[in-house]
């Protein structure tokens, strides 16, 4: 790492759970444990039918989201039911200074890009495993980096802007 990480890590944003069929997972997660439902996404691009919790109390920045996922179609890939603890999200300061600069460090990226996730805010994804091109992953691990919002970015003195 020759030049200096022009991003930060602010926080865990997210931790995404999936199951073939979700309703096990919110007798869980919200009957059992008391989790709060904020919303719901589907998406048929991503094969994946979604139910958004907020774990923790005031703005959605200063909570942990907790996505509850199933497969829309169980034979269709991306497989976001397997592993069960499908990805963990990253709250990102700079998401595109990260993209590049981790792309530079050799990481692998999953196709897509940087793009709206289904909290509205842009996200993209390290690959769990690198490749010829891409030496470095995320270790087995689905990484999310999600942009933070303008309430959640704090100065070198750590003052909110």
């Amino acid at each position: 790492m020759s030049e200096p990480r022009p991003f930060r890590v602010l926080g865990l944003q997210q931790v995404a759970i999936g199951g073939a069929d979700k309703s096990a997972l919110r007798a869980l997660w919200v009957d059992l444990l008391g989790v709060a439902p904020v919303g719901s996404y589907r998406s048929e691009r991503e094969n994946v039918d979604e139910d958004i919790l907020r774990l923790g109390e005031g703005h959605a920045y200063e909570c942990v989201e907790i996505d509850l996922m199933q497969p829309i179609d169980p034979a269709a890939k991306p497989k976001v039911d397997s592993p069960a603890l499908n990805h963990i999200g990253l709250w990102i300061d700079d998401l595109p200074a990260a993209v590049a600069w981790l792309e530079g460090q050799g990481v692998r990226f999953t196709p897509g890009g940087i793009r709206k996730g289904a909290a509205g805010h842009d996200v993209c994804f390290i690959h769990p495993k690198g490749n010829a091109d891409s030496p470095k992953g995320g270790e087995g691990v689905l990484i999310e980096l999600v942009q933070a919002p303008p309430e959640l970015l704090v100065d070198a003195e750590g003052n909110y802007s």
